[in-house]
């Protein structure tokens, strides 16, 4: 999908880009595969706030992407490519033999009229879903599953794809992108190709109004703030922040700091972190 600028008749305008959404064949979304999104504000069940600058934003549905693919050996044509604004990434329209129709995420090379199918007899072709222990080696592949049969959970984003590095035993050992080597049972699917509308990164924003459209609110710097609201706050004019290293309204180091339990029970998986150390068995 490439990328449009717009003629500058405002400031904001000169430097904002957009996708032209050139792979998009469909514009409305399939009713039967579609719920009502509510906005929470980023408030949890108590209604705090855990998630903070969220709020507003345009009005949008949902749509039922199958993470899971788990009709086997039933072939699927592809019926459209269609935008969703919950993802970064495009979704496909599928429509399998049997008449039932189901969301995919689109990945790079997906056209309409297009054949994919899941389980394990399923070509190594662009779409379709297979357990790992039958992809080959140095395969790129993307929505990938953590625990059988719960869905793909890895590599979901636009232009990401992960490649499968080696088979031994139970265990598949896979590069993600962002460079981590970690293992992942054998029996997990994960579909064939890299993720599509590879060019999203390149978008800019261009001005604040865009991302309000996105549900996201502005951010105050804490050195803007009066010493009772952020550490970082007060002092005569523009000074420093008056400490070792910048850190959270709450007091807590704002980078670098790791906030992964040291014992956590998955770390037996990872083979290689993502900064190139390697972790002790």
């Amino acid at each position: 999908m490439g990328i449009k600028s717009y003629k500058p008749y405002t400031p904001s305008r000169r430097h904002m880009t957009g996708s032209d959404f050139s792979e998009i064949t469909k514009k409305k979304p399939e009713k039967s595969l579609v719920v009502s999104l509510k906005k929470h504000a980023g408030r949890n069940n108590q209604g705090k706030i855990t998630t903070r600058h969220r709020g507003g934003g345009s009005r949008r549905k949902y749509r039922l992407v199958d993470f899971k693919r788990r009709k086997d050996d039933i072939p699927a044509t592809v019926k459209a490519i269609e935008y969703d604004p919950n993802r970064s990434a495009n979704i496909a329209l599928i429509c399998y033999a049997d008449g039932q129709k189901s969301y995919i995420l689109a990945p790079e090379g997906l056209k309409v009229g297009q054949k994919v199918m899941n389980g394990e007899h399923a070509e190594i072709r662009v779409g379709n879903c297979l357990p790992m222990s039958a992809i080959p080696v140095g395969t790129l592949i993307h929505n990938i599953e953590l625990y059988q049969g719960h869905g793909g959970q890895l590599v979901r984003s636009a232009g990401n794809s992960a490649q499968l590095m080696a088979k031994e035993g139970k265990y598949a050992t896979v590069r993600l992108p962002s460079g981590e080597m970690r293992m992942v049972p054998i029996v997990c699917r994960a579909t064939v190709g890299v993720v599509g509308n590879g060019d999203h990164n390149l978008i800019t924003i261009g001005k604040a109004g865009r991302k309000r459209h996105m549900g996201i609110r502005p951010t105050v710097r804490g050195s803007a703030m009066n010493p009772n609201d952020h550490p970082h706050g007060g002092g005569e004019g523009k000074t420093g922040i008056g400490r070792p290293g910048p850190c959270t309204p709450w007091g807590k180091p704002a980078l670098g700091l790791k906030t992964r339990k040291r014992n956590k029970q998955s770390n037996k998986y990872i083979v290689r972190r993502r900064d190139g150390r390697a972790l002790a068995k």
